[in-house]
């Protein structure tokens, strides 16, 4: 639904560690500079993957899955943690020097199939898309939370761990916090510029006073998720 320049992620690599990622749009060139500690020579990898958006009544929910480079940036925290200039730096960080992907599974999709099948297929197309990238499988990817994919999403095929707390525990998981949480954020600041009443720039599409107030005077748009309580009764009063 967002119409967002950048909605999808292809990623071009080779495991040479000099290649490069292109955001839809071609606004934006991220090198991929470094290859990863887990590389070696056994191919074995470790995938960190988080979330971003399972709570806001607008926005799609994103995940990121993330291979540390053999130097990873400094300070890799739970996103919530760091302060917005942190978390930008960091960002950028994470994504000029190690493999990553994402997943995005926007609003009409978590209607059809609910916030929570939503995440996992956000999580499993961040995870396959790094695949790609990396030209081989994991041999476990650590996940934030108390649950994962295994099982629960079809194109899931990779061993899991769900680390409760893990944002704050495994630095890949940290770095993937950051990645997913700063381009959830991006979509919405340039939602906000189309929808400005909302103010999704300050409330990335959480139920806010601010935003329950626009959904009252104004109803939901094309971004809302209208399987979410109240929005589904802001329609209700709206129309």
């Amino acid at each position: 639904m967002l119409s967002i320049k950048m909605r999808e992620q292809l990623h071009k690599c080779t495991l040479c560690g000099d290649a490069a990622a292109r955001i839809d749009g071609g606004e934006h060139m991220t090198q991929l500079s470094a290859i990863p500690t887990a590389f070696g020579h056994t191919g074995h990898i470790e995938i960190g993957v988080d979330e971003a958006g399972r709570g806001p009544l607008a926005g799609p929910v994103v995940a990121a899955a993330v291979v540390l480079c053999q130097s990873p940036p400094q300070g890799l925290d739970d996103s919530k943690r760091l302060s917005a200039k942190r978390r930008a730096v960091l960002d950028e960080e994470i994504r000029s020097n190690c493999a990553w992907g994402v997943g995005i599974v926007e609003p009409d999709e978590i209607d059809r199939i609910n916030i929570f099948a939503a995440t996992m297929l956000a999580m499993t197309q961040a995870v396959g898309r790094l695949c790609v990238v990396l030209g081989m499988q994991p041999k476990m990817v650590l996940i934030d939370g108390n649950m994962t994919p295994q099982g629960r999403c079809d194109g899931w095929h990779w061993p899991a761990r769900a680390i409760v707390g893990g944002d704050a525990l495994e630095p890949a998981i940290s770095a993937a916090s950051i990645i997913a949480k700063q381009w959830r954020d991006r979509l919405m600041e340039d939602a906000a510029r189309v929808h400005p009443e909302y103010g999704w720039e300050r409330n990335k599409g959480y139920g806010t006073a601010e935003h329950m107030e626009a959904l009252r005077l104004h109803g939901p748009t094309p971004h809302h998720r209208r399987s979410f309580a109240p929005v589904a009764q802001a329609g209700v009063r709206t129309h």
